[in-house]
């Protein structure tokens, strides 16, 4: 009779231990529902990766395999802008700390730092250009002071991209950022060879252009209150790898005034 109960007893201490193992695993897949959720393709980051805060929202450099990093000459755009509209749609507001890119998605947030001071600033791009040979960001007024850019006017930076946290997942007893996985390199673009306020001028230079590559178009283009310009562009490329080996063939050739536009 003894060993009857001890064994009704032993098993419905392991019916209450089952029910407990379902209930924390059930707990635990709860918890990191809203990371599986979440809609955009997404990556966890090396242990490495220092963020930085933005409102209050945490952004982390990506690995140089999936991110962009870049360095060039700065420049810095003000009062001559203030209020007009920029290539995204929005107001410049040159006390913002935003800033002109050709090439990165509106919206990304970018680490500029002056190799020359090391001063460094978190920028969001909502504008394009800079279209000058060699510079490769235009920074807001703000941004520009905050990097000790307005007094010599330019600079050489390093672009670093961000990339937004979205969550966190568990690795072992704890818990690494989940952050949005933004491949800077896919897209599409092209190169601006030359731009003219003639069209004969552009008709003449894309004749030349088109004895040696298969895409060659003329786009008018009326900037707010201006002439219209005839801009001159080669190519249709896949990435920015693409788009770079084809300034370098066009540098090669002599056109030293290339720019790459993302479309």
């Amino acid at each position: 009779m003894f060993e009857c109960r001890k064994t009704v007893i032993m098993n419905r201490l392991l019916i209450v231990l089952l029910a407990f193992l379902v209930l924390c695993s059930c707990g635990g897949r709860k918890r990191r529902l809203p990371e599986a959720r979440y809609a955009k393709p997404a990556i966890v980051l090396p242990e490495t990766a220092k963020p930085y805060s933005v409102d209050g929202v945490s952004y982390y450099p990506l690995p140089s395999g999936e991110g962009f990093v870049q360095e060039g000459v700065a420049s810095w755009y003000g009062r001559k802008f203030h209020g007009k509209k920029t290539s995204s749609g929005e107001i410049y507001n040159m006390y913002d700390v935003t800033a002109a890119h050709k090439t990165l998605p509106f919206g990304t947030r970018v680490r500029v730092e002056n190799l020359s001071n090391q001063k460094q600033v978190i920028v969001r791009i909502n504008d394009r250009g800079p279209f000058v040979k060699q510079r490769i960001i235009d920074l807001s007024y703000a941004a520009a002071k905050k990097t000790g850019l307005v007094g010599p006017g330019t600079a050489r930076v390093r672009l670093t991209a961000l990339s937004k946290q979205v969550g966190t997942v568990r690795a072992g007893t704890a818990r690494k950022p989940l952050v949005e996985a933004t491949n800077f390199n896919k897209g599409k673009f092209t190169i601006q060879v030359g731009a003219f306020r003639e069209r004969e001028n552009a008709e003449r230079l894309a004749a030349r252009l088109r004895v040696i590559f298969d895409h060659v178009s003329i786009t008018p283009h009326m900037p707010l209150n201006s002439t219209t310009f005839y801009r001159v562009r080669v190519s249709l490329s896949e990435s920015l790898t693409e788009a770079g080996r084809m300034v370098r063939e066009l540098e090669y050739l002599g056109f030293s005034e290339t720019f790459i536009v993302a479309l």
